[in-house]
């Protein structure tokens, strides 16, 4: 069987599987905010890449798959927006205003006087184009293991969203019709994976590194979409990409052998699983995401610092679920129902039925094919 055969956009484990990488970003972060830090190594390199790589695999998989079924960039832009957006603004929003004040109080500060302050408006106002210029709200959080930073996930979203733009601009030049565009760029940014210093924790990353290696990550799920008619799917493959990628990683930038096997691995098996417990209607992985950063510093402002990683990454996960649930019906789920009112109304040519439903991938999962992580 091959991969278009046995992808069904209504009945598959991507959403599972991308709740399971906002976790692996949760565990990875449970070792720094508690003040610890995993010894260097293979192991190190996976648990600092593994959740945001998947997610951009993920994306490149859906967002080209979005455009090239729907090649309109006002549609597209739209929806790619209505997925981002209103999301972030709300977790800025709710950072500054309510998580940041309640800190204060917990350690006896005045968190009257943090709100009546300029703070809590500079953080949303200039972190509010996805840049983040402001990581602290009026110095925020204090006496921490990592002091003045609210919120490092949100770091890897304009990222997320050069990719879009990307994918528009190629997509209106044509690029992305030819079939050898795609391996071409990925075979430009394994390259350059090469040639530049890997990306560490902790370090100071530069541009090219992240180019790089979201470049990589984001392509191999096209690559997948692309020749998802050739391109056979099995279980046995994916054990041999998850080996593929373990060797990998003994490698100073793993994604350069192994950004492909383990845009497979992730793809392939959510695509193989047909468990109706694992397919999820409801996409907390986003929600997850942006809110898990700044429960797990309040959680240390709490004084949970003292549990070991693994322990803290539990109740970390049960602390960040309810935001993650409230953001999903209160924020993104609204803002996904407005996609149908602002897209306008193209009539669709009528295609046979034999060769339609393998093209094709259904409005729910067209809604919910991308969130940022990092």
């Amino acid at each position: 069987m091959k991969l278009g055969q046995v992808f069904d956009p209504r009945n598959n484990a991507l959403n599972a599987w991308r709740l399971a990488l906002a976790a692996e970003v949760i565990l990875w972060h449970s070792f720094p905010l508690t003040g610890r830090f995993v010894s260097s190594g293979p192991v190190r390199q996976l648990l600092f890449s593994l959740g945001v790589d998947g997610f951009f695999a993920v994306s490149g998989f859906l967002v080209t798959s979005s455009w090239l079924r729907h090649p309109r960039i006002r549609d597209y832009s739209v929806a790619r927006a209505l997925r981002i957006f209103p999301g972030f603004y709300t977790c800025l929003i709710v950072t500054a205003f309510v998580i940041a004040p309640v800190s204060v109080a917990i350690q006896g500060g005045s968190a009257t006087k943090l709100l009546s302050s300029k703070a809590p408006f500079e953080y949303v106002l200039m972190n509010c184009a996805l840049l983040i210029l402001k990581p602290d709200v009026g110095g925020t959080p204090r006496r921490v293991p990592s002091p003045g930073v609210w919120n490092v996930s949100l770091w890897t979203l304009i990222w997320e969203v050069f990719c879009y733009i990307a994918v528009a601009a190629f997509g209106v030049a044509g690029l992305l019709t030819r079939r050898w565009f795609l391996p071409s760029i990925m075979v430009l940014a394994a390259v350059s994976a090469a040639l530049l210093p890997p990306m560490t924790f902790p370090g100071a990353w530069t541009i090219q590194q992240a180019v790089a290696r979201f470049a990589m990550m984001f392509v191999a799920g096209a690559l997948l979409n692309q020749f998802r008619d050739v391109i056979p799917a099995r279980w046995s493959l994916v054990g041999l990409s998850l080996a593929i990628v373990a060797a990998a990683s003994l490698m100073p930038d793993y994604r350069v052998l192994g950004a492909f096997p383990l845009a497979y691995a992730i793809i392939v098996s959510g695509s193989l699983v047909h468990n109706k417990r694992l397919r999820l209607r409801t996409d907390l992985s986003y929600g997850v995401y942006i809110y898990a950063f700044p429960m797990q510093q309040l959680l240390i402002v709490c004084g949970l610092r003292f549990l070991k990683p693994l322990v803290f990454f539990p109740v970390a996960t049960l602390a960040t679920l309810p935001m993650a649930a409230l953001s999903w019906f209160l924020v993104e789920k609204p803002a996904l129902s407005l996609k149908s009112r602002l897209l306008r109304k193209a009539p669709v040519p009528a295609q046979p039925a034999a060769i339609e439903r393998p093209a094709e991938m259904s409005d729910p999962e067209d809604e919910r094919d991308a969130s940022g992580v990092g």
